[in-house]
């Protein structure tokens, strides 16, 4: 029997972090406990409303953040604030599929174009790895805002 699970990401600023994998995935911040949102309403004013009424103070409002998949396929992700920063490799990084299928120039081109649009909402390029067959498909290394690594696969 499979588990469901959620990604948890160690992070300065959960807020932007989460805005950031939030476009680059097509996620959704989820409403806060209890509340309806109206359709194009924004989830992240909702929560700082919910938390003021609760009595949250300011500063811990942007202690943590979550993020789900609007289709209900992939894993929530939870950001939580921690206080040192990023300082070897991960261990554990996402794969995030820009050309599921395709191959050869194709799909290097898709890969670029991800790329250049992901850099545009504040990740960076590290390298590109070339086609490999029959192993390796090609592939381009990314870390977004806080330096977590990532590939385009």
């Amino acid at each position: 029997m499979s588990r469901e699970f959620q990604v948890t990401v160690d992070a300065r600023d959960p807020r932007a972090l989460s805005c950031f994998w939030r476009d680059a995935l097509g996620y959704v911040h989820p409403a806060p406990p209890g509340v309806e949102l109206a359709e194009g309403a924004d989830a992240l004013a909702a929560w700082d409303d919910f938390l003021a009424q609760l009595g949250v103070p300011p500063e811990q409002r942007g202690a943590s953040s979550a993020l789900e998949d609007p289709d209900g396929r992939g894993p929530r992700l939870f950001f939580q604030r921690v206080p040192e920063g990023k300082v070897v490799k991960n261990r554990l990084h996402l794969d995030v599929r820009a050309a599921p299928g395709a191959r050869g120039q194709e799909r290097m081109a898709a890969l670029e174009a991800e790329c250049a649009r992901l850099v545009a909402l504040g990740a960076q390029r590290v390298r590109r790895h070339e086609p490999a067959p029959p192993m390796s498909a090609g592939f381009i290394v990314m870390t977004d805002p806080e330096g977590n690594e990532f590939c385009l696969d």
